[in-house]
């Protein structure tokens, strides 16, 4: 196991930010602490290798202890660029191929039909072709999820509960097998539980399960020993917890609970982890793969990986996941226009993050990352935004 090794610290202006203007970030979500519209939040931010910013605002939890910078959260999809760069590890290793039927893997999906809605009514048909490695880690395989849509799959996702946390990663690919896809592989981009479906993937080519395979090739290694599935007991006082009625009115959305193990360990969305952590797995991919001396991927590969691989196919004109000037990558989104987009950011800039409240971006071009982390799930569109332009503001060169 690598040594427990913090990042190197730094001051704003030796790396190029206003020491005002990175100030006033903290300023900015302290206000919306004071507002009653966030209970906490951890920022932090990097340049060039170093840690500029480190904070805690607000509250671990309502009513609660002060927010610490090692507090725990919930980080939802911000769990799937771990679980695809341990899938590009294999595939580097020769043990698994882009363009691998998911069905090699996983053979219950050797014969799901995709299921079209017409007004003549439903219909299965056979795919055109079979969803593949690639097709998982770019959104492409056909898949949906539940809480996107009312359409019949989406429906009958609903139905089985796909998302229960008490199936394992085997049953959950069996049970979702049994269900029609979504729409023709390579046919559309639409977020989806391909990466629960690709850390199945992982679980069958590795003989481990996804949380002891992570462990091994890519927590213990980098370092990261806060982030995994469940949170054990005697760190149960880190947790960071929503407010429990929404502050703007809106649907309260019920947060897992990370103090039991899963027997689903969901590669789509079932991490906790802390700024700290993220900080460090995100340097290993400003670093080009490696970090204190740990290298998980080749820079050649990192850069494929972080590129577009949408080209032509490309999400709903609505879709606020995948905004104007965004492709996907076989990571995380990734910018391929510098306009077009609300949000500031690079050419070649990539980001995502989680639906209980939590984002970062990194940019290769400016060298440059941040990670938001709150448990805000309504709010989070709006600080993902917030928090994104208060850093770029904070750039001066």
């Amino acid at each position: 196991m690598a040594a427990h090794r913090e990042l190197p610290q730094g001051d704003p202006a030796e790396v190029g930010l206003c020491p005002d203007r990175t100030r006033a970030l903290v300023q900015v979500f302290q206000r919306e602490v004071d507002r009653g519209r966030l209970p906490g939040a951890v920022l932090m931010l990097g340049r060039r290798g170093r840690v500029v910013l480190h904070e805690a605002v607000g509250r671990l939890a309502p009513g609660g202890p002060a927010m610490t910078p090692d507090a725990l959260f919930r980080i939802y999809s911000m769990t799937k660029p771990m679980v695809s760069v341990a899938a590009l590890m294999l595939v580097e290793q020769g043990r698994l191929s882009l363009a691998d039927p998911v069905a090699r893997h996983l053979p219950a999906f050797a014969h799901t039909p995709v299921l079209l809605e017409t007004p003549e009514g439903v219909q299965l048909q056979a795919p055109v072709r079979p969803p593949t490695v690639q097709d998982l880690l770019r959104h492409t395989a056909g898949l949906t999820y539940e809480f996107l849509g009312a359409s019949k799959v989406q429906r009958l996702y609903a139905e089985a509960n796909i998302g229960s946390r008490q199936r394992s990663n085997a049953e959950f690919a069996e049970t979702l097998a049994a269900i029609p896809l979504f729409c023709q592989p390579g046919s559309r981009w639409a977020y989806s539980r391909a990466t629960d479906v690709l850390g199945c993937v992982i679980e069958a080519v590795t003989g481990q399960t996804l949380g002891r395979h992570l462990q091994q090739v890519l927590l213990d290694p980098l370092g990261l020993h806060d982030t995994a599935f469940a949170v054990p007991a005697g760190e149960h006082g880190r947790i960071a917890e929503p407010f429990a009625q929404d502050p703007d009115g809106g649907i309260n959305m019920r947060l897992f609970d990370p103090r039991t193990a899963p027997a689903l360990e969901s590669g789509g969305g079932g991490l906790v982890s802390t700024a700290r952590d993220y900080a460090r797995f995100l340097q290993c991919l400003a670093g080009g793969g490696a970090l204190d001396g740990v290298r998980l991927l080749g820079p050649q590969t990192l850069r494929f990986a972080m590129a577009d691989h949408l080209g032509h196919i490309r999400a709903e004109a609505n879709d606020a996941l995948l905004p104007p000037g965004h492709g996907f990558g076989l990571t995380m989104a990734v910018r391929t226009a510098a306009g077009e987009a609300l949000m500031p950011g690079s050419v070649g800039t990539n980001h995502w993050s989680g639906i209980g409240g939590t984002s970062f971006f990194i940019d290769p071009a400016l060298d440059t990352w941040g990670i938001f982390l709150a448990q805000a799930p309504n709010q989070r569109e709006e600080y993902r935004l917030l928090f994104r332009t208060l850093a770029y503001a904070a750039l001066t060169d």
